[in-house]
């Protein structure tokens, strides 16, 4: 790099500019505009639709509606249960599967330690219906033992809140893990040692050590399993659970009470933020750092011939359990519409639903959305993501906290929330949206994905330039350059597997994301996710599933080329 190739005439402007104490606030103007217009404003507009009469009048009949009718408040109180009993239930089985497969050497161990992450490849809506196929009233195990047994009626089936629960442990428990994993690993032994050494028995190290030392990591997945519990809608939507918050919000939008959907939302809203902050100020309220300078965890090989036969077979059933979702999502791509009535597996089988994806228009139409909505979203993300992930590391400025918070405040929200909070804001023409009326149009969606996924690219720039040395930057600077120069060919090429980590996990949200779709989608764009849930309402399971099997390999090659970029940098970690 040359002095005269780094600063011209024409850039001294620019250099001035970039070197002005001023300049954050040139830089993150655009990011203001957009959390102002997009975050903020369809809050508020959400919250005066929950407080105003029809007339125009100041109101509060819509809260007192809520807090006086019993279907309301029976929703509230099942959303808050079974999002409660998900984070203790996806707690309990995440952190026992990484204790079990980062401590310990068994028969089975490595490919379990494999499959452990199936479930993050199924989309919401399909591990909802993988698990309707497998466990419901009419689904294959079921009708299996009826058959066997020769029973009248089906002796068991996954239906109401409990089959809510199982498919949430199921699909989210993978969060748990993760997180768990990742600190056992880092665990130093000596603790455990010399509370051994001590006279302490297990019980008391586990209580006193291994569990506090766990919690932020226990606490960062409970947050997300708690939040994807509130916002969910598939899974009581399939075991008939009507009464959820997200349901209700949905029943109102349909009936056209746009009103009390709006107070629907804010309560949801203020019940996520809550959890938030309870789950903050319980993390904050002790010194979890690991002061000692011991050797990290090892596995313990097991050496019990007993016990390596038991875990050999535990393993076994472990691994026929983590495939089946996928392998019957799989198995009924390939099923015959219409041909697959009261028998307990498809019986007829083609090829024909796959050809449909890219031969058949209407077929293709729904992916062809999906995939220029995602990168209409993604483009956005990338944009304003990574000019916030910057703003916030290299600078200090007034409102910084404040900015953070609200870039975060639509991952803690559930989609409904989010689509609610949208019709609000663009179901009239206003200057966020250009004096247009958005609702109705191709660019909600996109404009809802961008929303929900710019935290995404946001915390994984962010770690990564947290990770990035200053003094590079600074020695470009030295040397002449100005900012955005070496911001271009410095900052950017060593964060560059942070930020292609965020926009794939963004890409990936919204070619899958459902929730949000079904509320403000137009029949003329219409996304892959809902166009999955119209073939199952259609009964054309085979084409469903099909799309399910292309989402599923979309998540997993996703997943791969971001483990790979992790071993590339160890700067990808999104939250």
């Amino acid at each position: 790099m040359t002095k005269s190739e780094a600063i011209s005439p024409n850039q001294s402007l620019w250099a001035r500019i970039s070197q002005s104490k001023y300049f954050v606030y040139v830089l993150i103007s655009p990011l203001i505009f957009i959390l102002i217009g997009y975050v903020i404003f369809p809050m508020y507009k959400t919250f005066t639709n929950s407080v105003m009469s029809q007339e125009g009048d100041l109101t509060l009949g819509n809260y007192i509606s809520f807090f006086t009718t019993e279907a309301t408040i029976e929703s509230l109180t099942n959303s808050v249960f079974i999002s409660v009993v998900s984070v203790v239930t996806c707690t309990i089985v995440g952190v026992t599967m990484a204790f079990l497969l980062n401590r310990y050497e068994f028969p089975g161990r490595r490919i379990l330690s494999v499959l452990v992450l199936v479930p993050m490849a199924l989309p919401p809506l399909i591990g909802a219906i993988s698990f309707s196929f497998l466990y419901g009233e009419s689904g294959i195990f079921p009708r299996l033992f009826q058959s066997i047994f020769s029973l009248e009626e089906v002796p068991f089936s996954l239906d109401g809140i409990l089959g809510v629960i199982v498919v949430h442990t199921f699909t989210m428990y993978s969060y748990s893990y993760l997180s768990a994993s990742a600190a056992i690993r880092g665990l130093d032994m000596s603790l455990e040692e010399a509370a051994t050494n001590l006279g302490a028995s297990r019980f008391r190290i586990w209580r006193k050590i291994i569990l506090p030392m766990l919690t932020p990591a226990i606490v960062a997945s409970s947050l997300l399993v708690f939040m994807i519990s509130m916002a969910s809608y598939t899974a009581p939507l399939m075991f008939g659970v009507e009464r959820t918050m997200t349901m209700q919000i949905t029943l109102s939008r349909t009936n056209g009470n746009l009103d009390m959907a709006a107070t629907q939302s804010f309560v949801l809203s203020i019940v996520s933020i809550a959890f938030l902050l309870l789950m903050t100020w319980y993390q904050n309220r002790r010194n979890y750092q690991n002061q000692s300078k011991g050797i990290g965890v090892h596995r313990t090989e097991v050496r019990s011939s007993l016990i390596k036969y038991i875990s050999l077979i535990l393993s076994i059933i472990g691994v026929v359990i983590l495939l089946l979702p996928i392998l019957v999502i799989g198995l009924i791509s390939f099923a015959v519409d219409g041909e697959w009535t009261t028998q307990i597996i498809p019986t007829s089988y083609t090829l024909q639903h796959y050809i449909d994806l890219f031969t058949d228009q209407d077929t293709w139409e729904p992916i062809w959305n999906s995939i220029k909505m995602s990168t209409v979203a993604v483009i956005g993300n990338i944009i304003f993501g990574v000019a916030a992930a910057y703003a916030m590391v290299r600078y200090n400025f007034k409102g910084k906290a404040l900015m953070d918070i609200l870039i975060m405040v639509p991952w803690a929200l559930p989609g409904t929330v989010v689509a609610v909070n949208l019709i609000a804001a663009f179901s009239e023409e206003s200057i966020f949206s250009f004096n247009q009326i958005l609702v109705g149009t191709f660019w909600i969606l996109p404009l809802a994905y961008f929303v929900r996924q710019l935290p995404l690219v946001f915390r994984n720039s962010q770690a990564s330039l947290i990770q990035m040395d200053q003094s590079v930057e600074e020695a470009a600077h030295s040397l002449g350059a100005n900012w955005w120069y070496s911001f271009r060919r410095v900052v950017l090429p060593i964060i560059m597997p942070g930020i292609l980590a965020g926009t794939l996990l963004a890409f990936v949200q919204g070619l899958t994301e459902f929730v949000a779709s079904i509320l403000i989608y137009t029949p003329s764009a219409m996304p892959l996710s809902v166009g999955i849930w119209n073939k199952m309402y259609s009964f054309e399971f085979g084409t469903a599933c099909a799309y399910g099997v292309l989402q599923s390999i979309l998540i997993i090659i996703v997943l791969l080329v971001n483990e790979k970029l992790k071993g590339d940098s160890s700067s990808t970690a999104a939250f």
